[in-house]
């Protein structure tokens, strides 16, 4: 079983920053990306940004127009945790954050061993940006 565990979340004046932390648990075989999203009340859930592993450079990141130049996602494989650091915070930025990993698992014992890839989703952590 995988859990995605966020923190860092909070109440932040407008120019302020916060960073988040999502750590990844579990029969963790491969992350295949990782990223933030976010919800405001009322509106759909939308992209923040994502890391993304392999292809011919390695990897690579992506942000939401909103954000770039303002956020900033990094990830440490070694610990399954992913970052993000936000600067400049604007209160159009307050929304629940969640952090979301496409990952393959393993079961079983050598010779037998099961694969499976799904998207899992963390419980979200709060940001509001209010002076």
């Amino acid at each position: 079983q995988v859990q995605l565990v966020e923190s860092g979340g909070g109440l932040v004046q407008p120019g302020g920053s916060l960073r988040l932390s999502c750590v990844a648990s579990g029969n963790i075989f491969v992350i295949n990306s990782m990223g933030w999203y976010r919800q405001a009340p009322g509106k759909e859930r939308e992209l923040v940004a994502v890391t993304t592993t392999g292809g011919s450079s390695g990897g690579s990141t992506d942000y939401a127009d909103s954000v770039k130049d303002r956020f900033t996602i990094s990830r440490d494989n070694a610990k399954n945790t992913l970052h993000l650091q936000m600067s400049n915070l604007k209160p159009e930025d307050t929304a629940v954050y969640y952090c979301n990993a496409d990952l393959a698992t393993r079961t079983g014992s050598s010779g037998h061993y099961y694969y499976n890839t799904d998207v899992y989703w963390g419980q979200g952590t709060q940001v509001t940006v209010s002076s």
